[in-house]
């Protein structure tokens, strides 16, 4: 009786999720369309929706523009501050809130990597706005690192369950939005994995939902489909760890238009290869982050600016006979033309990223706000920082290009590869996933600072 109930209960999750389809004979076992092909929902259950500012004043790629902007608001009162703030319906400047766990100053000492710096504050912002809070760096998208005014009081949906995890061994897994015609011109990355709290911004296509590998700090209760571990230490690697799930996942997930799918193998060789490819993009993601080393390029490859950037660029350009970027006056070379040509989701990544500095350095605004409004407080011109940032960023790209090749031979090996089945997850309890693992985990140990200075236990 037990056992037809629990043929039921997963023939019922596989009608309602549209895994029951048949695959056609087309398909390779490890195909993403083959049956036993996971999908992401199901190798890490818990995810969060992108956070929603609300307003795009509080983050950018300046954390000085930033605190002129906190100190402009502040200053103003009655109906300007109204017109600054941009009221909506989740946030006005008289709107309570609780604090950002690790921001306020019973939350201090909770050991989340955003305890750092001021506390913010918790009273409605017109009557106590207090002093501005440390920007904390955020990812902003797949490859563009912000920063992020840190007062609840700001932000629409914050999403505090992402920050009360946040830590130093904390990672975080994006998914990038699906576009079919990105899809089509070859190995799109279907996923971003990062150190840095990630807001889930899609260059295009829908939102991607945010994935913690662990569901408590400290690296506690990892963020996978309770018994998957177990399951590959004793069919594919005695010493596997959440992170070199983590790490699989970022080697061999496709994007489909339902979400990521992720094929899990059979073969120990496969999943060895894997997650020593998947290893080397985490390492070149978190840019040296963790202990890491740097992403370098080997000497003569190394990019370098070879004439000055302008205060205020008017565009950028890429000299593919010269291998260059062309930036007005400027000039950055050798840039590959891979870097120049890598995409996600369709967009061009240095264009995207180049272009929301070059409006930042003018105070030019997002399309809908206001022209004297904070969105212009705190231009510039071009920073030493942002052009560091740039040479990493093309460094970054020019090395992941480089792994295209190893991608490529893990999709081939794949593609006729068998997969571990779902009959053998359900047999060993991982499928179907339980409710309770797609729900955040409770975080004891700490008050938090609830609206108008209350507490609160989690």
């Amino acid at each position: 009786m037990a056992a037809r109930r629990a043929a039921a209960t997963a023939k019922a999750t596989d009608a309602a999720t549209g895994r029951g389809r048949a695959t056609t004979t087309t398909d390779s076992p490890g195909s993403p369309d083959s049956l036993d092909c996971l999908e992401l929902d199901e190798l890490m259950p818990w995810s969060v929706r992108p956070l929603k500012t609300g307003r795009s004043w509080v983050a950018g790629p300046d954390p000085a523009a930033l605190r002129a902007r906190w100190e402009r608001l502040a200053a103003a009162e009655g109906a300007e501050q109204e017109r600054l703030f941009r009221p909506s319906r989740s946030r006005t400047p008289h709107t309570a809130v609780a604090a950002l766990p690790g921001r306020s100053a019973t939350g201090a000492g909770s050991g989340t990597a955003t305890g750092a710096g001021t506390a913010a504050g918790t009273g409605r912002f017109a009557r106590e706005p207090g002093d501005c809070p440390d920007p904390v760096r955020i990812l902003h998208g797949p490859f563009d690192e912000q920063w992020l005014l840190p007062d609840h009081r700001l932000i629409d949906a914050a999403r505090p369950e992402l920050w009360r995890v946040s830590d130093e061994r904390q990672l975080f897994a994006v998914e990038h939005g699906y576009v079919p015609q990105a899809q089509a011109s070859g190995l799109a990355p279907a996923l971003s994995v990062t150190h840095l709290l990630p807001d889930g911004h899609s260059p295009a296509g829908r939102p991607g939902r945010i994935r913690p590998l662990y569901r408590r700090p400290g690296a506690a209760d990892p963020n996978l489909a309770p018994g998957l571990l177990a399951v590959v230490r004793a069919r594919l690697a005695p010493e596997a760890t959440p992170e070199a799930v983590l790490a699989w996942t970022l080697a061999a997930a496709v994007p489909t238009p339902s979400g990521c799918r992720v094929p899990l193998p059979a073969d120990a060789g496969v999943w060895a290869a894997g997650v020593e490819l998947g290893e080397e993009l985490v390492r070149l993601r978190l840019r040296g982050a963790r202990g890491g080393e740097r992403p370098r390029l080997p000497g003569g490859r190394r990019p370098y600016v070879r004439a000055a950037l302008p205060a205020r660029p008017p565009g950028i350009a890429y000299d593919a006979e010269a291998e260059a970027l062309v930036i007005g006056e400027g000039r950055i070379s050798p840039v590959p033309a891979e870097a120049w040509e890598f995409t996600v989701s369709g967009v061009r990544v240095l264009e995207l990223w180049f272009g929301r500095r070059a409006a930042a350095a003018v105070g030019a605004v997002p399309e809908g706000a206001d022209a004297d409004g904070l969105d212009a407080v705190g231009a510039r011109g071009w920073t030493p920082e942002w052009t560091s940032e740039l040479l990493e960023l093309i460094t970054v790209l020019a090395l992941l290009d480089g792994l295209r090749p190893r991608r490529e031979a893990l999709a081939a090996r794949l593609a006729g590869a068998a997969l571990i089945s779902r009959e053998e997850l359900r047999v060993a309890g991982v499928l179907p996933v339980p409710a309770s693992a797609r729900r955040p985990a409770s975080v004891l140990g700490h008050q938090e600072e609830g609206p108008e200075g209350q507490f609160a236990l989690l």
